[in-house]
């Protein structure tokens, strides 16, 4: 079975990338040759998602535009937070209502490329194999801003938290709307759930080998610029 439905996470504000950020949205930034929101767009395409939803908030109309003028072959959502944002939770809630089998959600903060391809298919499997959300981990060794301190441990595919962590998230996870069910808020992070469901032990994980880039500041924008990455 494959994964026709994606989300990606697009109605950050990107303060920590001003004064870039202050007339482009973080998501149309872009390194080498194409931009954020077009790689994580390519990596779910090319997995086989047939609808994908976009959550907006700063600069929409300017995402909104872009994603007229690519003419995606796929059916797309635009998911409105121009008057509220919704947090990380909410967000993913409210864009995925209509989803009524897995779905993909991926943050394009990070720098997708095709080697993520097989990485995400292995993240599919597991999903399938356990029935449980899963999310693409990064041993925080091959985080290339060395800031970075962790979030979760991962053990036999096992998600856990604890007082040091050596795995970062990617930003990559695979849920269902289950995971929504004991929710009342409209806004919230997407930590309530993982934290639920890692008290149920029922979180999994598998591990990436890629090297991990992360816009999350205008220094790591310039030294990941500087390194004149191509596709």
């Amino acid at each position: 079975m494959k994964i026709k439905h994606g989300m990606i996470l697009a109605a950050g504000l990107g303060k920590r990338m001003n004064p870039i950020t202050l007339k482009n949205p973080k998501p149309l930034i872009k390194i080498g040759n194409k931009n954020l929101l077009e790689r994580a767009m390519e990596l779910l395409i090319g997995h086989g998602v047939k609808e994908i939803a976009i959550n907006v908030h700063h600069l929409a109309d300017q995402i909104k535009d872009f994603i007229n003028q690519k003419k995606y072959k796929v059916k797309i959502i635009i998911s409105d937070e121009q008057n509220t944002l919704l947090d990380t939770g909410g967000g993913v809630l409210q864009a995925t209502r209509s989803f009524k089998e897995p779905f993909v959600v991926i943050n394009p903060d990070t720098l997708w490329n095709k080697s993520y391809s097989n990485e995400l298919k292995v993240l599919e499997d597991l999903y399938f194999k356990q029935k449980k959300s899963c999310l693409l981990l990064v041993n925080k060794n091959l985080c290339f801003d060395s800031s970075f301190k962790g979030d979760f441990n991962l053990n036999t595919n096992i998600v856990s938290r604890d007082d040091s962590n050596e795995f970062i998230f990617t930003g990559l996870q695979i849920l269902d709307q289950s995971v929504f069910n004991s929710i009342n808020d409209k806004i919230f992070s997407m930590n309530k759930i993982w934290d639920n469901l890692i008290k149920n032990k029922s979180l999994f994980g598998t591990q990436s080998k890629q090297k991990f880039y992360h816009l999350n500041t205008k220094e790591m924008y310039d030294k990941i610029s500087n390194l004149k990455i191509t596709d």
